[in-house]
């Protein structure tokens, strides 16, 4: 049993004379004294194993959880007989219900206890992140609402748990999304037992919650199949159905009504963003698991890093403004074209192009960053950093989800007929994905993990005088001209006095940020043409491709958005 008292206990016999000896230090934050350790020789010892101790066994309580919802989850795929959608959701509502009561008892309880907060993790939590999780936060709660929607018009086919499990995923999200905005960055000192199970739990409940989303395909399998039936219609010919049917499928054919259709075309366009939500959510809390317990002191306390200014760039910033406005001409075109009732090829092929053009300039970008990486001979930053080291993880982990999709891509295409041309540009696409995926990463990582170069402190006083005058005192036009024109100054001697192997690395990294922007913006928003385009899904099967695409396309979509974060730091500490 995990005990939740302050560990008070009387020192070893080998160390009973220097405690004696040495004052009470009232400031030092003891942790819980843990069942299975009995014995020490140093009070850093015994934090070390109690801290060990509480991070194995809230590690195996999640271990457990996620086992549990796995073997339900395959059971469903395997033997959906036996085990239905209606069950699983009931045990994820149950996980979801516990993480609700811990949460409210961590905001009202653990988190107001004095000395609980007395260090803030200054790398966790970034502005991104917290964005992020109320983007894909409001996204998800949405989609719960569609789906709240769908299933109350179709009530007489549905169940009472269709409704019920929606409605509690809205709650479990706002309050999860509140705790998260809030705490993130905090390294509790009180109650590390319960704390680090509850984090455990709420991180398995997440995963099991992807999981689902990755692999139930009802509700599009329902939209397909009325799909289909008006293509049937529309072809002068009579659906088959089974004689023992019992008009289950006619009883659960949407109406012909705008607000269903709405609630369908809803849930579809917003389904990736709550995969996305759970992964987003999964990081900050293993961070937060992670500072459990953990004292920052001063001298590990990372300098203040230099804020964000548009200054020292001009190629990046407009090679990548021309690549996000293309991208938005086709994905505009291709969201009006292919979403019809019969999709034009050449839009494929439009979009295709697209992606084979900007591709290599990334790559060509990111080995050349490498290589001013290993021209510069910084030091490597060797703090422990919990937040760089999951970047890190995550960033090689989300890469696997795009890479993944491009092998079975090649796979399917080599084996039907690659010479097609829509085949070959899709062939060179998911090669060219592959090995931009790869490069960049390098660039990232090793971005990372260069200590941060800081600026003079002179160049800093004039840009801080010039930005002052807006702030304090509404100017005239002539004072207006004349403040742009210090401006204009004070950019060109900033890009002058920078070394030509800072300003590439900025103007690299930025040109990537904005490309990875508008790869991000594509997929997320309903440019999905690995489902659309039907070569896959006819090689594979539909299930089976919708498990590929669904496992892929929200890492590929966590990919983008975290390695913007990621090229956003190094373009700021360049």
């Amino acid at each position: 049993m995990l005990g939740n008292k302050v560990s008070r206990q009387k020192p070893c016999h080998h160390c009973k004379n220097r405690s004696a000896a040495a004052p009470p230090d009232t400031s030092t934050i003891h942790y819980e004294k843990f069942w299975l350790y009995r014995h020490c020789s140093s009070v850093q010892q015994r934090d070390r194993q109690a801290q060990k101790a509480g991070q194995l066994f809230s590690g195996l309580l999640a271990m457990n959880v996620v086992f549990l919802g796995c073997a339900f989850i395959s059971s469903m795929i395997f033997n959906h007989m036996a085990i239905t959608l209606a069950e699983v959701w009931i045990l994820l509502s149950i996980l979801k219900v516990l993480c609700l009561c811990w949460i409210i008892y961590h905001l009202l309880g653990t988190s107001r206890q004095p000395h609980a907060v007395l260090h803030r993790d200054s790398h966790a939590g970034p502005l991104w992140i917290r964005g992020s999780v109320l983007l894909f936060g409001s996204c998800s709660v949405l989609l719960n609402t569609f789906q709240i929607g769908y299933s109350a018009i179709l009530i007489q086919c549905k169940s009472k748990v269709d409704i019920l499990f929606p409605s509690i995923g809205i709650l479990f999200i706002c309050t999860q999304a509140f705790f998260l905005l809030h705490h993130s960055k905090d390294c509790v000192q009180v109650q590390h037992n319960l704390t680090r199970c509850g984090l455990m739990l709420t991180i398995a409940t997440n995963l099991l919650l992807w999981l689902l989303a990755v692999t139930n395909d009802t509700i599009h399998m329902e939209i397909e199949s009325q799909l289909r039936e008006v293509e049937q219609r529309f072809a002068g010919k009579a659906p088959f159905s089974p004689p023992c049917s019992c008009n289950e499928t006619t009883s659960c054919t949407c109406p012909n009504t705008t607000i269903c259709k709405v609630f369908q075309k809803g849930y579809i366009l917003l389904y990736p963003f709550n995969t996305e939500y759970c992964l987003v959510c999964c990081s900050v809390l293993y961070v937060m698991w992670k500072n459990v317990g953990r004292r920052i002191s001063h001298h590990h306390i990372s300098p203040a890093k230099p804020k964000f200014k548009l200054q020292g760039v001009v190629f990046g910033p407009l090679l990548g403004t021309v690549a996000v406005i293309i991208g938005i001409c086709v994905f505009m075109l291709y969201q009006i074209q292919a979403t019809g009732s019969i999709p034009n090829h050449q839009v494929f092929v439009m979009y295709y192009s697209y992606y084979i053009v900007l591709l290599p300039l990334m790559s060509v970008a990111a080995v050349i960053g490498t290589i001013i990486h290993a021209l510069e001979k910084k030091e490597l930053d060797t703090l422990k950093n919990p937040t760089r080291s999951l970047d890190v993880i995550l960033l090689m982990g989300a890469a696997l989800g795009q890479i993944g999709m491009c092998y079975f891509s090649i796979v399917a295409l080599v084996a039907t007929n690659p010479m097609d041309l829509l085949n070959s540009l899709i062939l060179s696409y998911s090669v060219l994905l592959i090995f931009q995926n790869i490069t960049q990463n390098v660039f990232i990582i090793d971005g990372l993990h260069r200590q941060h170069t800081s600026s003079s402190k002179e160049e800093e006083m004039k840009e801080e005088q010039i930005c002052e005058g807006y702030d304090q005192r509404r100017v005239s036009m002539m004072e207006l001209g004349q403040e742009i024109r210090k401006v204009s100054l004070s950019y060109i001697h900033t890009y002058s006095k920078l070394t030509w192997k800072r300003r590439a690395l900025k103007e690299i990294s930025f040109f990537l940020v904005l490309c990875n922007i508008i790869l991000w913006v594509m997929p997320t928003f309903g440019a999905h043409p690995a489902f659309e385009n039907g070569l896959e899904k006819s090689f594979y099967g539909y299930s089976t491709w919708f498990v590929i695409v669904n496992f892929g396309l929200p890492l590929g979509v966590f990919y983008r958005m975290h390695s913007v974060g990621g090229l956003l730091e190094i373009y700021v500490t360049a």
